[in-house]
């Protein structure tokens, strides 16, 4: 989905000139609610500033290379969990640098309703599921149960973590973040067996009863070496990372727009602001504009200390 938002859409008042490049600063749109409110936020700071800026769709991992090129600018999440890896290998070129946390932190594992745990005694400790694989099974997946993950996009190493941990589960991935939430709705409401990728920040995990499942601890070398962690000959025996949520840019952003850098390094969200908003647009059907201009509204003071 892609937000092409005017200048004049907030009816935000420009601050005074700033002496960067009148060149656009593009900015990257995923697939998720989240990160098209933090990016549409970003970007109306930065045309309040007085910059240009054009919104650019883009894959969440495939971005890093049009960041590496200078072609995309800026990328607004990129999450300690699942973007880690893409990252450090990107900063390791030198052509994209980071430009700090922004004030999010982030879980994304598998998930569970409460009333699950009845049919799998022993949750939420992964174990549990050599033995009950099969309450989570669909028509689909029997007798093998089923895991919805995320958009093939979002990365993850779903596929990897079942086979280095014998789960006998069959991946499945939702077509996009909508699709992902209205299958837990549904399930919810029926009280169906389910187990799909839930994130937070979120209204998810607010909304319904029910918990992350428990891996073995993430380390970079479970990650990286099957000799470490549960299964000697696999990787990704464990759960994923968590940690912040973070910005990064082409690394010419701060020589060709050093002002626009300086809000962009000063940009911070809590946690209970994003979920607020993204559940304004999930769940009662804001748009992702009339939502950023709500909370900018709401929020002067914070935003215009970004651009100073």
């Amino acid at each position: 989905m892609k937000h092409f938002i005017a200048a004049s859409a907030l009816a935000l008042t420009a601050m005074p000139g700033w002496a960067d490049s009148s060149d656009p600063i593009k900015l990257t749109l995923h697939d998720w609610s989240g990160q098209l409110i933090t990016t549409t936020l970003m970007g109306e700071v930065l045309k309040a500033g007085g910059h240009n800026v054009d919104y650019v769709q883009a894959d969440y991992i495939a971005q890093f290379a049009g960041l590496e090129t200078g072609d995309l600018h800026l990328a607004m999440e990129i999450w300690e969990t699942t973007g880690r890896e893409a990252m450090d290998a990107s900063f390791a070129t030198g052509k994209v640098v980071s430009m700090g946390e922004t004030g999010l932190m982030a879980i994304e594992e598998w998930w569970y309703p409460a009333y699950m745990e009845e049919r799998c005694p022993g949750l939420p400790n992964w174990e549990a599921l050599k033995d009950c694989a099969d309450a989570f099974a669909t028509a689909e997946t029997a007798p093998m149960g089923r895991y919805l993950g995320g958009p093939v996009t979002w990365g993850g190493f779903d596929e990897e973590r079942v086979e280095a941990l014998e789960l006998d589960f069959e991946v499945v991935h939702a077509g996009t973040d909508a699709a992902l939430f209205a299958e837990l709705e549904a399930a919810y409401q029926r009280q169906d067996p389910i187990m799909l990728w839930v994130y937070s920040p979120h209204w998810a995990p607010s909304k319904y009863d029910g918990s992350f499942v428990q891996f073995p601890a993430y380390s970079a070398e479970c990650y990286n070496d099957p000799a470490v962690g549960v299964n000697p000959d696999a990787a990704y025996d464990c759960g994923k990372p968590t940690g912040p949520i973070w910005k990064v840019a082409w690394s010419g952003l701060a020589e060709k727009w050093p002002d626009a850098a300086k809000t962009v390094e000063n940009f911070n969200l809590s946690n209970d602001d994003y979920g607020a908003m993204v559940a304004e647009v999930d769940l009662n059907g804001k748009s992702i504009e009339d939502t950023v201009a709500a909370w900018m509204a709401a929020n002067k003071d914070t935003w215009s200390a970004w651009l100073n």
